[in-house]
């Protein structure tokens, strides 16, 4: 009861996926850094998820990985799952999943989906992944998703989607290598919703663009601190603060999507 695209770009990994299913985002994908990525769904098998991680550690490859979970799996007719690692990826969908159930797979990708309303859904997700390399990788996982959703997606409807992508030492603040885990868990449109939140995510806790700042001198820094006076805040670190945008602040510049929402917050 899903549609999902499991992908590799450089050192990331990372999962997109949606689904009439409360909380898909809970369920289905697993990566991890420098190993590789997974989503198991259909008749979701969530110990596939830690299975599947730590094959793919120990040098096994996704074709390997699949084959091995499905063999010790008396279910496996009902599984779906989709394996990328270092250098191959795997798709696979079990004879007994509800039509219509398949998959697709590349060097870097894996998409399947099944009670989907058509073969279209899994061609048009791979179709815009091969076409969107310019992309964020991030951004490139749910242009994917959203094309899938765009031909029809699931045929029962939709309710949620989810992101998730490991990328080393790329972790909020710096912090570990997470970062992306976005979850929409129950709403009428979860992909464009995903899609606002990764947009969201991107300003809250992006990273600025050297070529685009701003000095923060002349006539600028005097709209800034007028700005900051009328929202009570005697300087810019203060408030970046309060506003979760510390992460944009670069020594004498300003980041444009910093400037943009100071101009926004102070204009009510």
């Amino acid at each position: 009861m899903t549609f999902s695209i499991v992908a590799r770009h450089g050192d990331a990994y990372g999962v997109a996926v949606a689904s009439k299913f409360l909380s898909v985002g809970a369920l289905v994908p697993a990566a991890e850094a420098g190993t590789g990525a997974l989503a198991s769904q259909a008749w979701a098998n969530v110990a596939y998820r830690p299975q599947g991680i730590a094959m793919l550690r120990t040098g096994t490859s996704p074709d390997g990985t699949v084959a091995a979970l499905l063999a010790a799996d008396d279910g496996r007719a009902h599984r779906q799952i989709g394996v990328v690692g270092p250098d191959s990826a795997a798709s696979r969908t079990g004879e007994q999943c509800l039509a219509w159930a398949g998959g697709v797979a590349g060097p870097d990708y894996a998409i399947q989906g099944n009670i989907l309303t058509g073969p279209e859904v899994v061609r048009d997700m791979e179709a815009v992944w091969l076409a969107s390399a310019e992309l964020p990788f991030a951004d490139r996982l749910v242009a994917a998703l959203a094309a899938g959703d765009a031909a029809g997606g699931d045929s029962r409807g939709r309710q949620s989607a989810a992101l998730y992508v490991v990328d080393p030492g790329r972790g909020v603040g710096g912090w570990g290598d997470t970062s992306h885990d976005l979850r929409v868990d129950d709403h009428p449109d979860p992909v464009a919703e995903l899609r606002r939140l990764l947009a969201l995510h991107e300003v809250l806790h992006g990273t600025p663009d050297p070529a685009t700042l701003l000095p923060l001198d002349g006539e600028l820094a005097t709209e800034v601190t007028a700005l900051l006076a009328g929202l009570g805040y005697a300087d810019l670190d203060t408030w970046a603060g309060v506003e979760n945008l510390e992460g944009r602040l670069v020594d004498a510049h300003i980041d444009p999507l910093v400037l943009d929402h100071l101009r926004t917050t102070a204009a009510g």
